[in-house]
């Protein structure tokens, strides 16, 4: 006997759940792109400016210096960043800060002469690489001068990141600029 009251309230509830679920309207059938990044609001990726992505921060430098993080990690940081050289014989720096990254992996250097007179463009006058592990946050790229020192004009330098250098490993483009011994001679104002 007590089966059927509650037989009934059971029904009462589907027949009301049944009739606002009736109710409901259907939306209509949307295509796959509105779910996904419009091409009108992305903005392309520039390979040929400096790197974003997996680098916090990527600098040219005269050197760097190595001090102890907060987690007692070994950090490497930019020394008198710049783009701007002299012709002596030192080497050029590339100072960079990583995001957290779960794989190892390679970071490449190539320097190309892009404005330098007597030189083809596409030959390679410095490279570097360094090894990334799992728990490095920051490095640098070390380009030593070709001939023990840089020719005056404008350089650039290709990065990649992966196991090798290929058409996909790009990340993008460092500039700088060897300047010539008269224009280096001159003294420049700190900001």
């Amino acid at each position: 006997m007590r089966s059927v009251p509650a037989l009934g309230c059971l029904l009462v509830l589907l027949s009301g759940s049944l009739a606002w679920a009736e109710d409901l309207p259907l939306t209509r059938n949307v295509p796959v792109p509105d779910f996904q990044n419009r091409t009108e609001s992305a903005k392309p990726y520039n390979f040929d400016a400096p790197p974003e992505g997996m680098f916090r921060r990527i600098v040219l430098a005269e050197g760097f210096d190595e001090e102890m993080g907060f987690q007692r990690t070994h950090e490497i940081v930019p020394v008198k960043p710049t783009d701007q050289f002299s012709a002596a014989g030192k080497p050029i720096f590339i100072v960079f800060e990583l995001h957290q990254h779960y794989q190892s992996f390679q970071l490449f250097g190539r320097c190309y002469p892009e404005e330098v007179s007597g030189l083809d463009g596409r030959t390679i006058v410095a490279e570097d690489a360094m090894y990334i592990a799992l728990e490095d946050q920051t490095g640098y790229l070390k380009l030593f001068p070709p001939d023990s020192s840089w020719k005056p004009g404008r350089y650039k330098v290709e990065i990649h990141a992966g196991e090798q250098i290929n058409d996909m490993s790009l990340m993008g483009t460092m500039r700088f600029t060897i300047l010539a011994a008269a224009e280096s001679d001159i003294p420049t104002r700190s900001r």
